[in-house]
């Protein structure tokens, strides 16, 4: 039991990690990285996951979508998936998979740019099944396609699909077979996260219109409240923020932040507003009753900030610190900047304090990491690479 509970606590299986939080819980991290393989990989904005002995990682080739395993301590690839797409980005971006793989039971879960929802053996690499949402559902294409990572739970499969007359659905995780559909939500790119409210379990959504938080067993509408931008070139991106009975929602584009208190069957407003902590793609973190993340655009040099999470009153900023992604790691920031530098932070609520600065890979690192068992995971438009960060001897 108790090697089951540390395999489990090592793995990181999914987007923002085991709680979907960006929270490490592991073996101390502060060391200087120390690269530990690298190796050439396709396109794709999704970042991996690590679940075991295997890195799994969901990028494109050509004109394949490619699942593909990676061992863990070498890099050498185990085995791949992968099957055709013709997606084309309107903007000229990179046109490889978004969405960070699940891995939940023995499966990879895969949401690929055009809309296929695959599921794998995360054994041997084998197809289980695959649904193409975008023509099940009529699903519009958007600005950049299919992002947002499916959050899997009770043998189901839950995503914001964003169909002309499906809004969220939960698929069999087992079968692919259509469990329920809910309301008529426009897709985001942001990643639905679960949470306990009392002795209620509820899937939360920020879908392109606002939060929409429904019960995973049946999409019965719990709770709904529409925040978005006034401007329709906008897109939500960073993933609710559960933390006791409260939720935190952020986006950019003039939309700002807000604090939800669940009470029963009623939303209570907190705060809310664009001058404390509004993030374009970087789902913020929590520790001790402050926010740590982005504020800002992440072509304007956002800032680094810390929030009151029940006043939305802004502790420090650092102004000008560039995008990247934060992750807790105890008492640290581990904060992985686009420019491909890793900065160690402290989590205080006294001001930016740096404990390291180390350089990673070269080019833009967009996609999010994976931090597992005091290993950092990364990744570039090219590259794949893993770095031990461990504060101590290995």
């Amino acid at each position: 039991m108790a090697l089951a509970l540390l395999l489990l606590l090592a793995d990181w299986p999914q987007f923002l990690g085991p709680a979907r939080n960006g929270t490490y819980d592991g073996p101390r991290v502060g060391g200087e990285p120390r690269l530990v393989w690298e190796i050439n990989v396709g396109a794709g904005l999704a970042g991996p996951v690590v679940v075991s002995e295997r890195v799994v990682l969901f990028h494109r080739r050509g004109d394949r979508e490619v699942v593909e395993a990676f061992d863990r301590k070498t890099g050498a690839s185990v085995w791949r998936h992968e099957y055709a797409t013709t997606y084309r980005d309107d903007f000229g971006f990179d046109e490889g998979p978004r969405a960070v793989p699940v891995v939940a039971a023995g499966v990879v879960y895969t949401f690929g740019a055009q809309g296929v929802l695959s599921a794998v053996d995360l054994d041997t690499g084998h197809r289980r099944w695959s649904v193409d949402t975008r023509t099940r559902f009529e699903v519009p294409k958007g600005f950049f396609g299919a992002a947002g990572s499916p959050v899997v739970e009770e043998g189901r499969v839950l995503l914001n699909v964003g169909g002309r007359e499906v809004g969220l659905a939960a698929l069999d995780a087992s079968t692919g077979e259509l469990l329920w559909t809910s309301g008529r939500d426009e897709a985001s790119y942001s990643s639905p996260a679960m949470a306990t409210f009392g002795r209620e379990r509820l899937a939360l959504f920020f879908t392109r219109d606002g939060f929409v938080a429904v019960d995973p067993a049946t999409g019965s509408e719990k709770h709904r409240l529409r925040w978005r931008s006034r401007s329709s070139a906008s897109v939500n991106a960073a993933s609710p923020l559960a933390v006791g009975d409260v939720v935190f929602l952020s986006a950019s584009y003039g939309t700002g932040a807000i604090a939800l208190r669940l009470k029963g069957e009623a939303l209570e407003t907190l705060w809310s507003g664009d001058e404390s902590l509004a993030n374009h793609y970087a789902t913020s973190v929590h520790r001790d009753g402050i926010l740590y993340g982005f504020h800002g655009r992440q072509e304007y040099a956002p800032s680094l900030r810390a929030v009151e999470l029940q006043t939305g009153r802004v502790l420090w900023s650092e102004d000008g610190f560039g995008a990247g992604t934060v992750t807790l790691a105890g008492d640290a920031l581990l904060i992985v900047h686009e420019r491909g530098e890793l900065v160690l932070a402290e989590a205080s609520p006294d001001g930016l304090r740096v404990r390291s600065r180390a350089r990673l890979i070269p080019g833009i690192i967009r996609a999010y990491p994976a931090l597992s068992d005091a290993t950092l995971y990364v990744r570039n438009e090219k590259t794949l690479a893993a770095f031990d960060v461990s504060a101590g001897a290995r």
